[in-house]
């Protein structure tokens, strides 16, 4: 489990990265300083070392938040929920189609995946919140349809899945994949919230808008002009 926080004291938000799955797929734990409360942001799998984090940091999870349908974010969301009785928020609800073939692309990848019905759809515009956090709900199509990305503007922080990563991008080759809507959610809504906004990737290390925007081959300024 690998901290992505810095030291000052009581900071409003804290957050650490626990890599799930065979695919390494960075879940992440929040949590409110203030309450203790926590939530899990696509709990793909190793369900027992997720469990291990949560005891280790000693926070209450009270729900579990999805970025969108694949199998290594969400695949063993379902199981999570129903065997510590939380709520799941998101995706949007243009992932249903991934979200239904969770238990055929576990046997595909090797991962005890299980279909589930979140609580509640996300669209763009809508807050999330954990304890007294509030983080806000960005629909960015293009990896999915329905991914979805959770931005702290408090804590200038966001947990972006797999629509942007360190020198890269989400991939597009997938079932309702689009190169282009991908291209115009980094763009038009990622970039605007600002450089120096810190972002946890679904997979490899944290990076900053303004880093990617100055070096990822895929989308910086120089590379799209």
């Amino acid at each position: 489990m690998t901290e992505t926080t810095d030291t000052k004291p009581l900071p409003p938000m804290r957050a650490a990265i626990i890599p799930v799955t065979p695919l390494q797929q960075n879940c992440s734990l929040i949590w409110c300083t203030r309450t203790m409360k926590a939530a899990l942001v696509d709990p793909g799998g190793d369900l027992d070392r997720l469990k291990e984090a949560v005891d280790k940091v000693g926070v209450t999870l009270e729900k579990l938040l999805v970025t969108h349908g694949h199998i290594d974010h969400c695949g063993q969301t379902g199981i999570l929920a129903e065997e510590l009785g939380l709520p799941i928020e998101g995706p949007h609800e243009d992932d249903r189609f991934w979200i239904a073939r969770l238990d055929d692309d576990g046997a595909r990848y090797g991962i005890n995946g299980k279909t589930f019905e979140p609580d509640r759809w996300l669209v763009d515009g809508d807050t999330v919140t954990v304890g007294e956090l509030t983080l806000e709900v960005i629909h960015c199509p293009g990896h999915t349809p329905g991914h979805v990305v959770f931005f702290h503007r408090p804590s200038n922080f966001a947990i972006v899945g797999d629509v942007l990563f360190q020198g890269s991008i989400g991939r597009t080759d997938f079932p309702l994949g689009n190169h282009q809507d991908l291209i115009d959610s980094i763009t038009k809504k990622l970039w605007p919230l600002g450089e120096g906004v810190t972002f946890i990737p679904g997979h490899g290390p944290t990076s900053t808008f303004g880093q990617e925007r100055k070096t990822n081959a895929f989308v910086s300024d120089y590379a799209l002009s």
